[in-house]
């Protein structure tokens, strides 16, 4: 049988063995302690500034997906897809080893999925279940015509620009 005593600070914490062996010289163990008595303080002090920045993060999501939950369905189609492309250009991008920041990666995704979500909250009010909404999904990302992401259009159009500025 083993038992395992913790105190309070600044005493130890005390592990002893209460096993009846008669040949061993073995009584216990004693660790002391390594941490410092403020830890508690700090902690508490961060847990109070996190708990803020969620207030902070919780208010922009909601104030996103008031947003999101503005546009009619064909516009969360089309921002999809461009968010999707996006996320494609960003992938890209990673794998040629060019400067991007990563977190734009979790931003996206989440983005997407928020509007995926409202959608489905739609189809649910319409009355839609889970096996049409798939088969009307399949019909609809077949229907998806490839183009380039907004920010490849964009960069395509500076460097139009500046083509026209060099040749006049």
């Amino acid at each position: 049988m083993m038992s395992l005593s913790i105190a309070t600070p600044p005493s130890s914490v005390n592990f002893v063995s209460k096993l009846n062996l008669s040949k061993s010289s073995f009584h216990g163990l004693r660790i002391a302690q390594v941490c410092p008595v403020h830890a508690r303080t700090a902690h508490s002090i961060t847990t109070t500034r996190s708990s803020s920045s969620m207030v902070v993060k919780m208010a922009k999501r909601d104030e996103e997906l008031k947003e999101i939950r503005t546009k009619t369905t064909e516009e969360l189609q089309e921002e999809i897809v461009d968010l999707k492309g996006e996320l494609f250009m960003l992938r890209l991008q990673r794998s040629a080893r060019n400067e991007f920041k990563p977190s734009e990666f979790l931003r996206m995704r989440k983005r997407i999925a928020r509007m995926l979500t409202v959608k489905r909250e739609r189809e649910m009010e319409e009355g839609i279940n889970k096996r049409i909404s798939r088969k009307l999904d399949r019909k609809w990302k077949k229907s998806i015509v490839p183009r380039p992401p907004p920010s490849l259009k964009k960069l395509r159009e500076e460097e139009a620009a500046e083509e026209a500025k060099e040749s006049a």
